[in-house]
């Protein structure tokens, strides 16, 4: 399964629960996750959407430590069968 796959998935889950998952660009600053997650509630995270078995580059890696460090929740996702319990813990936590 490609990545674009599991990203669509994934914002077609998050629309499902009343959310937002916008493409997250940050022009001069590389490295920042795909999506921004938005669930009703004020419940936010950023997810890192990967195709199986790929794991984030060293640059992402830094960007997801600097926002953990910061109070935000980052997600990396690499298995649809994910989607449901990441979900759930955005909306829960």
């Amino acid at each position: 399964m490609r990545e674009k796959t599991i990203e669509k998935k994934l914002s077609d889950e998050v629309k499902k629960r009343g959310g937002l998952a916008p493409k997250f660009t940050s022009p001069g600053f590389d490295g920042m996750p795909d999506r921004i997650v938005l669930m009703p509630g004020g419940r936010m995270a950023f997810v890192e959407v990967k195709a199986p078995g790929k794991t984030p580059r060293p640059l992402q890696e830094a960007r997801h430590r600097l926002l953990r460090q910061l109070g935000f929740t980052v997600y990396v996702l690499d298995d649809e069968s994910e989607i449901g319990g990441i979900l759930d813990e955005i909306c829960t936590t």
